[in-house]
C-alpha cells in the first residue's frame, strides 16, 4: 500500500481513502455506438443472463413469482431460503399485516421481528424452489452462513441452480469457540452447483473468498438508504473503492489459477441507473438490487422496503420504509419505457445507453471506461 492510499487521521494512526459511487463519474470516449449494437448480457458458470442483475434476497421484493418474473426479464431472482416464504405456507396475510401497520408510515421493526420469529420449514423451502424451477428460469436461493450446513441438503435436493451464501460480512476464515465453523472451501468443493458468496469489503477478503472456489463474490455490505449498519456497528464500505479492490483480486486470482474468472457482484447504495453504470464501470460484473425493485407493481411488499437484517432478533440493522406507489411493472422498472427522469425506471435500458454513449459494446469492454473523481456536490 503506497502512502498515497492513506491519510493520517491522528498521531501515527492512518486510514485508507475510499470512494463511494456518487464520487465517481464516467467519462465518454471519442467513440459512440448505436444502442442496438450494445449487449448487457453476462454469464456465470453455465448460466447466461440478458441483464447484469442479481436481486437482493429481501422478502419485500422477491417472492417465488417475482423471482420467476425477474428471470423472464433476463436477470437472476434470488429467494431468501430463511424468509417469509420459507416460514409460512401462505405468507400473504403477513404482507397485509405489514402494509396495514405501515399506513403512510413505516411499519415498526418490532413487528418484523415478530413475524420472522416463526421457524423456517425445510419442506416449504423445497416447495418454493420447485415452483421456481418448474417455471423454467435459473433458480437461486440465499442462505445465511450460520444456517448453510443445516439448509444446504434441502436446497440442493430440491434442484437449485445457484446457491447464494450471503451475510452482511462473510469471510473464508470464521473463528469460533462455539462448535465447528463453516469451512467454505471444503463446503464448496463438495457441491455440484456454483456458489455466490459475500459480502466482502476489501481486496484480501475478496481474494480469500475466490480461493474457496466460489463462482461469484458479492462486494459490499448492502448499505442502502434504510441500512443502519453504519449507525449500529460502525461499518461502512465506500463501494467504488471496494469494487475496484475486488476487481484487482479477480485479476490476480485469474493469474494465480491460470484462467479461472470469478464474478464480482456489487451490493450497496445502488438505487438508480446511473449508480448501476458506475458500479460496472468500477469493475463489477453485475449488481445486486433490492430497494429499487420495490417500485415495481409486482413487488410482494406493496412498496415497502426492508432488508433481511432489519428483522434480526437481537440486533436489527435496518429500517423499514414507508410504502411508495408503483412506478410501473417490473418490466418497466428493469427495461422501460421510463415515464420519469429520476433514473429509477428502465434501469438496464439506461445502462445500455450509457455503454453506447461511451462506445463500448459489452460489459467486459465497459469495465475499461475512463473514470474521474468528482462528487455530486462538487
Amino acid at each position: 500500500m503506497s502512502a498515497r492510499d492513506t491519510v493520517e487521521i491522528g498521531l501515527n494512526r492512518f486510514a485508507r481513502r475510499g470512494y463511494d459511487l456518487d464520487e465517481v463519474s464516467i467519462v465518454p470516449s471519442r467513440r459512440t455506438r448505436d444502442v442496438d449494437d450494445v449487449s448487457t448480457a453476462w454469464q456465470i458458470d453455465a448460466f447466461r443472463f440478458d441483464i447484469p442483475l442479481v436481486t437482493s434476497p429481501s422478502d419485500a421484493v422477491v417472492s417465488p413469482q417475482t423471482a420467476v418474473a425477474v428471470g423472464e426479464a433476463g436477470g437472476l431472482g434470488v429467494l431468501n431460503a430463511e424468509g417469509l416464504w420459507a416460514r409460512y405456507e401462505d405468507p400473504l396475510p403477513v404482507y397485509r399485516q405489514l402494509r396495514e401497520a405501515a399506513g403512510s408510515a413505516a411499519p415498526p421493526v418490532s413487528l418484523l421481528q415478530q413475524v420472522y420469529a416463526e421457524s423456517v420449514k425445510p419442506d416449504l423451502v423445497a416447495a418454493r424452489i420447485k415452483e421456481m424451477h418448474d417455471a423454467g428460469v435459473t433458480t437461486a436461493v440465499r442462505v445465511s452462513p450460520q444456517h448453510t450446513v443445516r439448509l444446504a441438503p434441502t436446497v440442493l435436493s430440491a434442484g437449485v441452480d445457484l446457491l447464494v451464501i450471503q451475510g452482511t460480512i462473510v469471510s473464508a476464515e470464521h473463528v469460533t469457540s462455539q462448535g465447528d465453523a463453516l469451512n467454505l472451501k471444503e463446503f464448496i468443493a463438495d457441491l455440484d452447483v456454483p456458489v455466490i458468496v459475500g459480502g466482502a469489503a476489501n481486496y484480501q477478503t475478496a481474494l480469500h473468498l475466490m480461493r474457496t472456489g466460489a463462482a461469484g463474490v458479492i462486494v459490499g455490505v448492502g448499505a442502502d438508504t434504510y441500512s443502519t449498519t453504519d449507525d449500529v456497528m460502525g461499518i461502512r464500505v465506500p463501494l467504488a473503492s471496494a469494487i475496484a479492490d475486488a476487481a484487482a483480486a479477480r485479476r490476480d486470482y485469474l493469474d494465480e489459477t491460470g484462467g479461472r474468472y470469478v464474478h464480482v457482484i456489487a451490493n450497496g447504495r445502488i438505487e438508480t441507473s446511473g449508480a448501476i453504470a458506475r458500479a460496472l464501470a468500477c469493475g463489477a460484473d453485475a449488481v445486486q438490487l433490492g430497494e429499487p425493485l420495490r417500485m415495481a407493481a409486482e413487488a410482494p411488499g406493496g412498496g415497502i422496503w426492508w432488508d433481511s437484517v432489519a428483522a434480526h432478533p437481537r440486533l436489527p440493522r435496518g429500517a423499514t420504509s414507508a410504502p411508495v406507489e408503483p412506478a410501473g411493472s417490473l418490466q418497466q422498472v428493469l427495461l422501460g419505457p421510463a415515464e420519469s427522469s429520476d433514473g429509477r425506471t428502465n434501469l438496464f435500458g439506461a445502462l445500455a445507453r450509457t455503454m453506447a454513449k461511451t462506445g463500448y459494446r459489452d460489459l467486459k469492454e465497459f469495465q475499461r471506461v475512463d473514470l474521474v473523481i468528482g462528487g455530486a456536490g462538487d
